[in-house]
This record gives C-alpha cells, sequence and structure tokens, in this order.
C-alpha cells in the first residue's frame, strides 16, 4: 500500500486518479498526525451533515448552477467516504464494500437491463424494483406496504412516501374536494385545540399531514413549495429590512401595523 501523502503535492500526485487522492486524502486527514477535527469525528457527530449536504445539492439543482452542482456533488461525495473511512478503521467495512453493494444491486434490480426481462416502461421498472426490493429483505406476504420507509426521512418527504405507499393498496383519495375539505377539517380542530398544549401539537401535526396530501394530489412536491415559499418570505423580509434601514426606522421599534405597511409596499415593488 503507498504510504499516505504527508504534503500537497503528494495529496495530488496524478498517478492516483481523483477518488483515490480522496480516499488516500481522508485516510491521512483520520491518520494519528492528521487533522484534530477530522479525527474526533464518528457516525452520530457526521449525521447531520450528511443530510445537509444532501439538501446543499437539491439546493444546487433547483439553481441550475452546474458549478456550484459539481461542488455539492463533491461534498456528498465526501461524506461517504468519512464514513467508510471510520468504518474501514473499525475493520466493519470500506469504501470498496460500499461501491460493491451498489454495483451488486443496481445489476439485481435491472433484470431488463442486465437479464432476460422487459420493462415497458418506468412504471413497470419501478413496480419490479419494489417487487426484487421486498424478495431481497424476505419480506412476508403479510408486511406492512409502509416497510422500507425510514423514520429517519425528513418530516415532509417521509409523510409524502407514507402517503403514496398507502395510496398503491387504494387507501386514497380519488378527487380532490375530500382532500381540501380534510384540510379545513384539521384547521378547526388546530383552532380548538388552542390553549391545549396536550392536543396541539397533535392537530397541528395533522393539519401539516393533510397539507401534504393536497400537494400530493395536485402533484407538488411540499418539500419544493415550502423551500420556495421561505425563500419568497425571505427575500421579501430583507426588503423590508433594507427599506426600513433606508428611512432611519428601528424595526424592534415599530408596531405590526408599520411592519405590515412596509411589507404590503415591498409586495407591490415586485
Amino acid at each position: 500500500m503507498d504510504a499516505l501523502p504527508k504534503t500537497a503535492a503528494d495529496a495530488l500526485d496524478p498517478k492516483f486518479s481523483p477518488l483515490e487522492q480522496l480516499l488516500r486524502i481522508m485516510a491521512r486527514l483520520r491518520a494519528p498526525d492528521g487533522c484534530p477535527w477530522d479525527r474526533e469525528q464518528n457516525h452520530a457527530s457526521l449525521r447531520h451533515n450528511v443530510i445537509e449536504e444532501a439538501y446543499e445539492v437539491a439546493a444546487a439543482i433547483n439553481s441550475g448552477d452546474d458549478d456550484n452542482l459539481r461542488e455539492e456533488l463533491g461534498d456528498v461525495l465526501l461524506q461517504v467516504v468519512f464514513h467508510s473511512q471510520m468504518a474501514s478503521e473499525e475493520g466493519r467495512f470500506t469504501f470498496d464494500d460500499c461501491a460493491r453493494a451498489i454495483v451488486e444491486k443496481l445489476v439485481r434490480r435491472h433484470p431488463h437491463v442486465f437479464g432476460t426481462e422487459n420493462a415497458a416502461d418506468s412504471i413497470a421498472v419501478l413496480a419490479r424494483w419494489e417487487e426484487i426490493k421486498r424478495a431481497e429483505k424476505g419480506a412476508a406476504s403479510e408486511a406492512s406496504a409502509l416497510d422500507g420507509i425510514s423514520e429517519g426521512l425528513p418530516g415532509l418527504m417521509r409523510a409524502e412516501k407514507v402517503q403514496k405507499r398507502a395510496a398503491k393498496v387504494g387507501f386514497d383519495w380519488s378527487e380532490l374536494p375530500p382532500v381540501i375539505a380534510k384540510v379545513r377539517e384539521e384547521l378547526a380542530e388546530v383552532e380548538a385545540a388552542i390553549g391545549d398544549a396536550d392536543r396541539v401539537e397533535d392537530e397541528v401535526g395533522d393539519l401539516l399531514f393533510a397539507v401534504v396530501n393536497l400537494a400530493r394530489k395536485l402533484k407538488t412536491d411540499g418539500e419544493v413549495a415550502l423551500q420556495r415559499a421561505t425563500d419568497k418570505f425571505s427575500a421579501r423580509f430583507r426588503s423590508v429590512e433594507s427599506l426600513a434601514r433606508e428611512r432611519g426606522l428601528q424595526m424592534e421599534g415599530m408596531s405590526l401595523a408599520e411592519l405590515d405597511a412596509l411589507w404590503d409596499e415591498v409586495k407591490r415593488r415586485k
């Protein structure tokens, strides 16, 4: 095995592929004489980083900025390499093990490409994918349609996946009006629960779940919709701050009516 890089020139040695360079650099950072911060990390301490980097990729996709997307995908790859290196040090698995597992899975779950089966369209592909997945996990006939949905997913994403799985077995409204009615019903229950700390969280959760269902029925990605709404609010709020500064106003000392007036003025300008 080649010695770990000691200098920048060693780290960037062109005889190694970029992926090999990355693996060697991470091993060096985690070495006894490496970086104190990198050596202190463990799977749990980096858990949030994995989620954050995935969202950064999504934001780069939304922006249509290829340079940013390339950078963010690299950051996600770093997380994979980081976790693999830590596991390798403990003799649990390596980066190659991760790569080999996904290679085998892709071949196994694409029998219409690497085997003799046929798939007429993407719907057939997804159906076969799920069938193979259940067989791999040894799913019994009485297993739940919701099996395999990670509890670690963000709330909006998990809610949508649960609803889609339930819809596959017919547990879904076929028309839009009852979905809208359900949102109104849940909103009324939130209003009724105000003042009751034990109930209000549950009712707000039910309302959010109903709104995710409405977004799904309207073929709108709830996560994307919420991000866009947050972006819009943030941009307008920054404009309100700027307008207040231009006029020598301190927002902290203004009434809500005065702030609303600035907000409405900003909205008219857009």
